[in-house]
């Protein structure tokens, strides 16, 4: 891992032209279409798509090159949301996999390579980590006949749009008798190419920021209250009932309310977790890092929670293993099975909605009558930091009566309802602190505490 390329088991990211250049990216669809050919009898093709970044062109073809060189066909679906292109192979017979060209929320001078299995779902940790050994080591190249073919199509995004309004769960009926008024910010990803349509077909009205799907980011791309400052403008000069801001892939999605407020990733998944237990019971998953608001939505409907370490394959994963009905991740990305087994930014714009419609209140309403907490996040320089030796003297300054959880880093839960989860990012070359209580103050103590014994163990 380096700051200019990450390699991992979930995939590849780095920085376009210095880390991640096309060499790189055809070496790994290589790796890829190696792993499959190997562990995979039946023949077929991989699907590529990718989302709007400027350098995604290049990248597509390096990794269709790979691929094709070991003898796998390939066939480009074009700018796709992530789980757009996710459906588009567990929905495909002959697809084998696919290779999604996303950086997600990272800086439009980051591009990457997430890795699909036949599914449609993420590759395994396992399945991960033999791609990325092939990757290190070299693979055995397809001789000048058996040269794999390319082609394309379109389709993938009105057909994961159509089987979203398909739902049972999601009243196309009332929600158009609410003729909601939605602020959407796609912040020039690849949102623009599904989640107007969605928003229209649903009888919303909508004032529209950055829309048009060129990869030239504006802002910050991760959806995080402190970048979404034009948007909350957008939703008070324009009178929207509502804010809907996604990531450049489309997996996540974040609230403003009426007022303008940022009310916090978390929110997405609370409410859908609220509106998809009540009416199908069972269990609830979600990581390490989720805000507590989530654990209170699954206590009101009476549902278990189950926590998994950071990682949409670890969520789902278990999602599977306890036959849960939602789950998903705190950063705004919401996993119902009813649709598919991935985080899902349009889905969730559907069930936000049909909360909305069901509780006749406003946003704000909804949060205000609910417990709301704060969130402190830092990051840490990973480089000089010994990951085994920060998690212990952590684990050894952490007060009695604090609950440990060590799957994923270290969580530590006081009594008060506050905890602090501390963990090496797989994604970036850094530490993650996260802390959470009622208030402000607790949380920045907690948080200034832990980050205190993070770079003291540096």
């Amino acid at each position: 891992m380096s700051e200019s390329l990450i390699v991992s088991a979930s995939g590849i990211r780095g920085i376009v032209g210095r880390g991640l250049t096309p060499d790189i990216a055809a070496r790994y669809g290589a790796a890829f279409a190696s792993h499959v050919a190997a562990t995979d009898p039946d023949s077929g093709v991989v699907l590529l798509g990718r989302d709007s970044r400027v350098s995604g062109p290049a990248l597509l073809d390096a990794v269709a090159s790979g691929v094709r060189a070991v003898g796998l066909d390939v066939c480009d679906l074009g700018i796709v949301a992530t789980p757009t292109g996710l459906m588009a192979v567990g929905d495909d017979e002959d697809a084998v996999g696919g290779l999604l060209v996303t950086a997600s929320h990272n800086p439009a001078e980051w591009n990457g390579l997430k890795l699909v299995s036949r599914e449609g779902r993420f590759v395994t940790p396992a399945a991960g980590r033999d791609i990325q050994r092939r990757f290190e080591e070299g693979v055995e190249y397809a001789g000048p006949w058996d040269i794999g073919a390319r082609t394309s199509r379109e389709g993938a995004n009105r057909a994961h749009l159509s089987r979203i309004l398909e739902l049972p769960i999601v009243d196309r009926g009332r929600i158009r008798a609410r003729g909601f008024h939605v602020a959407l910010d796609c912040v020039r990803g690849a949102g623009g190419l599904i989640l107007p349509e969605l928003l229209q077909r649903l009888g919303c009205r909508v004032s529209g920021l950055d829309l048009e799907p060129d990869g030239r980011f504006p802002r910050p791309p991760e959806p995080l209250p402190a970048n979404l400052g034009r948007l909350s403008e957008l939703v008070v000069a324009t009178g929207a009932d509502v804010g809907f801001a996604a990531d450049p892939d489309v997996d996540r999605l974040a609230l403003v309310d009426e007022t303008g407020r940022p009310v916090g990733e978390d929110w997405t998944l609370a409410l859908a977790v609220e509106l998809v237990a009540s009416r199908e019971p069972g269990p609830v998953v979600t990581n390490l890092s989720a805000s507590r608001s989530i654990q209170d939505a699954a206590e009101r409907v009476g549902a278990p929670l189950y926590r998994t370490p950071v990682a949409e394959a670890n969520v789902v994963a278990r999602m599977l293993e306890s036959g849960a009905t939602i789950g998903g991740e705190g950063n705004g990305g919401v996993i119902y099975p009813g649709l598919h087994m991935t985080r899902d930014a349009s889905l969730a714009a559907a069930l936000i909605l049909q909360f909305l419609t069901e509780s006749g209140c406003t946003l704000g309403q909804i949060v205000d009558e609910r417990a709301s907490y704060r969130i402190v996040k830092r990051t840490v320089p990973r480089e000089g930091l010994g990951i085994e030796e920060t998690i212990a003297a952590i684990a050894a300054a952490a007060p009695r009566g604090t609950e440990r959880d060590v799957q994923d880093g270290i969580r530590l839960d006081w009594p008060d309802g506050s905890w602090i989860h501390a963990r090496p990012s797989g994604t970036e070359p850094i530490f993650r602190i996260m802390a959470e209580a009622r208030g402000d103050e607790l949380a920045h103590r907690r948080a200034d505490w832990v980050d205190g014994l993070v770079r003291g163990a540096g």
